[in-house]
């Protein structure tokens, strides 16, 4: 009677390591941006990952983390401050962004991350669209930070936020 509850925790245990050996994890972030119609670029860090990545069956895979808000930093310690002040990212009482994939899919060599992507109280529906590069996943994303209540110029169009991510794998 002892060696089934046994072979129930072998079999399961198992079944575990394989899937953990087809999944990878993401361990760090280079993540950079520009807001395209001031010509200012910039990077943001504090990266924490959820993230699990099954190779075979994308739809299982989940990409799940945050950025610190304090880090953003674009060269300039004038502008950083303005940014992060509670006019525009409010780094104080928002001190985090986030995003939760809710649908992965494979196109080709490509893969189409849609989710959920939070800025502030504002929570915006994204597609990220990466590509793997050896041990690295990289993937870039449009915004406007009008739509997350970052108003830096008045029409919704000179708001354009390029978003560039590179995921070092595990």
């Amino acid at each position: 009677m002892r060696l089934i509850p046994f072979l129930f925790v072998l079999t399961f245990g198992i079944q575990g390591m394989f899937l953990n050996a087809q999944s990878k994890q993401i361990q760090n972030a280079e993540i950079r941006f520009e807001f395209v119609s001031k010509e200012v670029k910039g990077t943001i860090a504090g990266f924490e990952s959820e993230s699990v990545i099954d190779w075979d069956n994308p739809e299982n895979s989940v990409f799940k983390g945050r950025v610190q808000s304090k880090t953003l930093d674009t060269n300039n310690g004038l502008r950083n401050w303005s940014l992060r002040s509670g006019k525009y990212f409010d780094a104080k009482d928002h001190p985090y962004i986030t995003f939760e994939s809710t649908k992965v899919t494979q196109d080709g060599n490509q893969w189409v991350v849609k989710g959920n992507l939070t800025i502030k109280s504002t929570t915006k529906s994204v597609s990220i669209i990466f590509k793997k590069e050896d041990t690295k996943l990289v993937g870039t994303f449009s915004l406007y930070s009008i739509d997350h209540g970052i108003k830096i110029k008045k029409q919704r169009e000179d708001n354009l936020v390029k978003v560039w991510l590179k995921f070092d794998l595990d």
